[in-house]
Order: C-alpha cells, then structure tokens, then sequence
C-alpha cells in the first residue's frame, strides 16, 4: 500500500522522486507528498489528489534539492487530509516518511506532549518524527536508532534532517525497504519498482536494520548496532510492463494477460518433480503427511481451490486458513505439515505474520508462492515457487490468481507422485491439458462480447448474488470479490447447496443470481439449486460449459464456455467472472484499477 522513495544525490533529484511514487500508484493511496533539502531549509508539498498533481504542485512552488523523501499514504490513522499526509516534519528540522502502523503511538504521543511537542496531524506517524527530534544530538542515524527501539508495531520510514544536507536514513521492521545504489547517488525505496529505470542494483534490508545513505555511499547496522554489508543484487524491475498500451486499463489489460501468464509460469515445467519448489524440496516434501495454506483475499481463495486438488490427488488432508486469523488462535503445530504460503506480492503484512508465527510453533516445512522473486516471503520460507504473472498493477488481482492456481496444482500433482498416487500416464494427461490452457484461457476471453451484454444490465443492480459447487465455489467467492472491488456492488457467494438455509430470502426479480456452471459431478445437483431462484422469481446469469444442456430462456441468461476442463475448469470459469466485475464497473464508472478504500499491497496489519 503506502509507498516510499528517498534519495541523496548531486542532482536535482525532485523528478526522480516523483517519477517513483508514479510507480507506485498501483499499491493504492489516497494521499502523496515530497520533501527536500535546499539550503538548510525543508522544501515540502502535500497533496491528496494523485502523484501528477502532486508534480504540478511541485512545478509551481519550485521545489528542487538533491536530497529528499517521499510518500504515497494509504489512510490508517487520521483521514485522507493534507495535514496527515507525509512527509510530516517536526519542528522545521525533521522529516520524516512511514509505512506500517505503530501500535504504542498514543503512549508515545501523551510523552511528547508532556515533553512540549505538538501535534499537527492524527497520525500515528508524526509520534516517530518528534521521537527522532527529541533524541537528534547532530548525528541522525543515532536518533533514529534511538527512535526505533521505542516502536512497537510495523514501520518502513525514511528520515532527513536540515542540519545534514546529504544524508537521508531509513530503518524497517515488518515492512519492505530497500537501498538502491547508483553512480555516486543512493537511494531507498519500499519496492524496487519504485527506482525503475534509474538503477537496477538492489540491496534488501532485514528486519531491525537502519541504513544511511548519502552522495558517497551506503551503511547500514542490525538492531543492536554492529555492521550489515546486505548483499546487492541486479533486479530486473520489468518497468515497460507498467505501460498500458492499447488497453483502457491495468486490470484489462492484465485479465487478456492471463494465456500468456500461464504459458511464462509453465515453461520450465518439463516434468512432475520436487524439484519445481527448490533445491530441497525433495527432502522437505518426503515426510510431508498434510498442509496448510495460509493467505489472504483472493489468495485465499486460490487456496480453497488448492484443498479439493491436494485431497482429491495427494490423499492429503489440506487445511486453509485467513493468515490474519490463523495466529490469533491456539493451533495445533504438526511438524509433518507442509506450511503454504500464497501472496502476489509476497510483502502481505497478515500473511507474513501467520508464516513467523508458524515458524515459532515449530513448522519448519515452510512454502512461498508468489509473484515476487525478491519478496520477503520468499527469502523467509525454505522451499518457494515463482509464478510469472509479470508486474500486476491493477488492485483486483486477476492474472496472479490463475498463475497461484498453476503453482498450487504442480504441488498437488507432486506430492500426490511422492505418495505413489500419480502413474506416468496420468502425469503425462495432465501435463499435457496445463499446456493447452494459454489456449484454452483465449478462447474464454473471446466471450468478451456477451459479458459486456450482461454487465451493461449488472451495472444497474445494487446487490448480486454467486452461486458454485465444490471445486468451483471458491470461484465464486473470487467472482463475488471482484465486482465487490471495482464496481462497488454489494455481491456475496455462496455455496449453492446452502441456498434453502437461509439466502434464498434475498432472492427476488431484483437480485441478479451469478451461476458457475460446469459439467462436473455436482452439474445436477446444481440445477436443483437453480431451479429454487428461478422459482422465486430470481433472474439467472449462468457461466455454463458447452454440454451442460441449461438453456437460454426467461430468466435464465447462458454464456457458453468452449470447453469443459476437469480438474483444472476453475482457472477458465474465473476469467468471464473477472470480465464481468471489470465491464460492470466501467458502466459505472468508478476507478477501475484504484478501487477506493483499498491497496495492492497491505502491508499493515
């Protein structure tokens, strides 16, 4: 969500910051500002409009320095209000950026107030900017070390002091920050998009670390102060990926990106084997005797669909929890679980949390999937798999998804070979139908057109419904998701079997009754459950495979889809489903790939 940029350089480097909060527009925001040094003096805009009237703003006052910080800000505490955007600067002399949420932030604020500070913001951020003044003796590493041992919480904060013209510190602990190195200037970011374009040499900080940079170079401490020569690394930040091009949106644009996805995440796949999860997976995965998943949103989702592959080919039992509730509650640790984490980002605050958490009951068999290689997550967990959706920018995750279900079905088919449960043939079946997906995936989107038809009448309704059976009912849990995101209609999925107890009492001619219909072992007993809306006068909108035999008629509104696909049908009935949100909500015209209130990456708890 919140994003951060800084810089100590021996240019102007005003273009360089704003350029890099334009990047990080996709995570979400609702506010944006800059700070620089230029001759002692702290030069700040706020904004909270978007990043291009901030460089307006920018333009206009003349703004420039060749060191500065700044802010994209999601709103946590305090609302969307110039006066709690960042950088909030205390006493003219520090300045200061923050991602995260400081948990302890009112005790610090009734100290400071009794020390004399006051307060301009509702913020739990301006607490860290008069905690660092109070302890500023001319040195402000120190002061920020100081600082930060005061914190309790999550923070990424960057810092820079008018009586240290060249140097910018930053520190983090729960949330990504990173030191980019460049020809005699350096600089810090939350993500390494940020600097695309401007370096590619990356170095990530760990939790605890605080780092200085300046015009000549870059050092940074561990939290008890001794020396961490992080390792730096070429980063491929795939920038031209941010661009448009014939596409009205990201989330388009990224939804027509889905065969493609597939196609790059499937390319080494030349066989089942251990190995697609790391140089230890062999070992990590022999004695495995169940799983976990653990995610959030539509992750989670990705997960729920993941439990019915790995019982239904592993002989696994697969247990998938919210990741923001699974550490609040006593859980029983088995040391033989493979413990599975699902993230886009793979900086997912909650999701984070639940894999430390796991860890610290003892699950040492840890996965990531994600779409991130450099991410946290997947520096923390001893086995990962690399999805190759490519940069998503849109907040409604679509081409992540289906790539999280690509990896998520590799493991099944791999555990369920370690377990003697996976011949040759049937290895070589379902190889050989993952590849035709990327064509498959085209042929569904081809069906744009009858979408659109059905949005145009969706985009009238406030409420809908989402109906799916078994394998299929996390899939409309994810359609359901999605035209909550974008277009701001109230929409709720249910397992279709639960209609009578309870949900049928929504059901009237003005309640739209989205059905995930494909030809499966479920398809009769979901006909029933159709035949209960339409007999309460519910109107049907059906995502049906081409030999289902439901019919159009009053009422009841089909779109085909070309193919039925076994085990692997989720990932083709999801893509109408994400049409469907996207269409609905360009008739409504709400910011398709900003949805208000929400962030790409959620970084706080």
């Amino acid at each position: 969500m919140c994003g951060i940029v800084g810089a100590a350089a021996r240019r102007d480097i005003v273009p360089v910051l704003v350029e890099g909060l334009r990047r990080l527009e996709y995570r979400g925001y609702d506010s944006c500002g800059v700070a620089v040094l230029f001759d002692g003096q702290i030069g700040r805009v706020r904004s909270v409009a978007r990043v291009a009237n901030l460089a307006i703003q920018v333009g206009e006052k003349h703004i420039e320095g060749a060191t500065g910080i700044a802010h994209t800000r999601w709103a946590t505490h305090g609302a969307p209000a110039t006066e709690n955007a960042h950088p909030l600067v205390s006493h003219g002399e520090i300045a200061l950026v923050h991602n995260g949420i400081i948990e302890n932030h009112e005790e610090l604020r009734a100290e400071l107030q009794a020390a004399g500070y006051r307060f301009e913001s509702q913020t739990d951020t301006e607490v860290i900017a008069h905690l660092v003044h109070s302890y500023y003796r001319g040195d402000l590493a120190e002061a920020v070390r100081a600082a930060v041992k005061r914190l309790a919480g999550a923070y990424a904060i960057a810092v820079l002091a008018s009586k240290e013209p060249h140097r910018v510190v930053g520190a983090r602990s729960g949330s990504p920050l990173v030191v980019g190195v460049g020809e005699k200037e350096f600089f810090l970011a939350s993500d390494a998009l940020a600097l695309a374009g401007t370096t590619e040499r990356i170095a990530y900080l760990e939790d605890g670390d605080v780092v200085s940079i300046d015009r000549e170079g870059w050092h940074a401490v561990d939290r008890d102060g001794r020396a961490a020569p992080r390792e730096v690394r070429t980063v491929k930040t795939a920038g031209a990926a941010a661009e448009l091009g014939p596409y009205r949106h990201f989330m388009q644009k990224e939804i027509f990106e889905q065969p493609r996805a597939v196609s790059d995440t499937l390319e080494s796949v030349a066989t089942v084997t251990p190995a697609l999860f790391g140089g230890q997976a062999q070992e990590q995965l022999a004695e495995v005797d169940s799983v976990l998943i653990l995610a959030c949103g539509t992750s989670f989702h990705a997960g729920l669909v993941a439990r019915h592959w790995i019982e239904a080919l592993a002989g696994l039992p697969c247990n998938v929890e919210i990741a923001s509730e699974y550490r609040y509650r006593s859980s029983v640790p088995n040391p033989r679980t493979l413990v599975t984490l699902v993230s886009q980002s793979g900086e997912t605050a909650d999701t984070l949390a639940a894999l430390r958490h796991a860890q610290a009951l003892g699950h040492g068999r840890t996965l990531s999937v994600c779409n991130v290689a450099t991410s946290a997550m997947m520096r923390m967990t001893r086995l990962a798999f690399l999805t190759h959706a490519g940069t998503e920018i849109g907040v409604a995750s679509t081409k992540a998804f289906t790539t999280q279900l690509i990896a998520l079905f590799l493991l099944s088919l791999t555990l369920a070979k370690a377990r003697g449960r996976l011949g040759a043939e049937e290895e070589t079946a379902h190889l050989k139908r993952l590849r035709h997906l990327p064509t498959a995936l085209a042929a569904v989107l081809a069906l744009e057109p009858q979408v659109m038809a059905w949005a145009e009448r969706f985009a009238k309704k406030e409420h809908a419904l989402f109906l799916g059976r078994g394998l299929h009912y996390p899939i409309a849990l994810e359609g359901a998701l999605k035209l909550k995101e974008v277009s701001y209609i109230h929409a709720e999925a249910y397992a279709a079997g639960e209609l009578k107890h309870g949900p049928l009492a929504l059901v009237t001619g003005d309640m739209p009754v989205v059905t995930v219909a494909p030809n499966d072992a479920l398809l009769e007993k979901l006909k029933s459950n159709m035949q209960e809306v339409r007999a309460r006068g519910g109107e049907l909108y059906v995502f049906a495979d081409a030999d289902t035999r439901i019919a159009t008629s009053t009422g009841v509104n089909v779109v085909r889809l070309p193919e039925h696909y076994g085990l692997l049908s989720p990932i083709l009935h999801v893509v109408p489903l994400q049409l469907l949100a996207y269409h609905a909500a360009l008739v409504r015209g709400t910011d398709v790939d900003k949805p208000r209130n929400l962030a790409k990456s959620v970084t706080v708890e």
